[in-house]
């Protein structure tokens, strides 16, 4: 009896220390040459935590076992790791990334050729119509348009229970908190400044480019934002709209 209860108290300790959040190491290399990477993104998907590898190719981030981890660089593939006990049994580990083949496609660059006369020349140059529309009832939040017609999306989107946006994410509360957590985090934030590429919102929020497109374009920001915007623009700017959301909806049920 004695023997059970310890084994079964060691059981315990075991499964406790399995899900306690800690911290894994590891090494990221280029699997072609073993020479360390710098700048690596490393982004803990179940936990919404992300760093990123030193000049050695070193990173440390939060996670536990079963914990999947999201890698990737410029140029290389993306790949993602699960943790396990392994890794903590045996500390620091060293993961290859592998180069992408890319085939340079031809660029076309058009440039303006301007006279002299402004009443000209004015006509040659591009306008981004990122116009915003305020929204009666929300203090400096807006949404954004390419053109007038926007103000009927905007109301449509308003007073439309069943948007697009409630569609993708009114379902997925665990989206929403990676959505919130992701704003919360410093490092998270950093990384997806310095990204244009989608990839890390794509693979965080669980949704494909079509869609996250998508969801911009029913929020009402322009084509011209959609196409600029760096990743956390794009975060942000699908926080404010679901947060702008919600308050018309609890106004619009207040009312009923």
């Amino acid at each position: 009896m004695k023997y059970l209860l310890t084994s079964v108290f060691l059981a315990m300790l075991t499964l406790g220390y399995g899900q306690e959040i800690t911290k894994v190491k590891g090494t990221i290399v280029n699997g072609s040459n073993d020479e360390p990477l710098e700048n690596v993104n490393i982004v803990n998907l179940n936990q919404v935590v992300g760093t990123s590898t030193d000049e050695e190719g070193v990173f440390e981030i939060k996670a536990q076992v079963n914990d999947t981890l999201h890698l990737s660089y410029l140029g290389f593939k993306s790949i993602r790791i699960r943790v396990t006990n392994d890794w903590f049994k045996f500390g620091k580990t060293t993961i290859k990334l592998t180069e992408l083949a890319l085939a340079l496609e031809e660029v076309v660059v058009f440039q303006s050729k301007l006279t002299g006369f402004l009443e000209v020349d004015i006509k040659q140059i591009p306008i981004r119509s990122n116009n915003r529309f305020s929204v009666s009832g929300l203090p400096n939040q807006g949404y954004e348009a390419g053109s007038r017609s926007g103000v009927s999306k905007v109301l449509s989107s308003i007073f439309n229970p069943t948007d697009f946006l409630y569609n993708i994410f009114g379902s997925k509360p665990r989206e929403l908190g990676k959505l919130r957590k992701m704003k919360e985090d410093d490092e998270i934030r950093n990384l997806l400044a310095s990204r244009f590429d989608r990839e890390m919102l794509l693979v965080l929020l669980e949704v494909d480019r079509f869609d996250l497109d998508e969801i911009v374009s029913q929020c009402n920001y322009s084509r011209d934002f959609i196409i600029a915007a760096n990743d956390l623009q794009i975060l942000d700017a699908i926080s404010e709209c679901y947060e702008e959301y919600k308050v018309l909806s609890r106004k619009r049920k207040n009312k009923m």
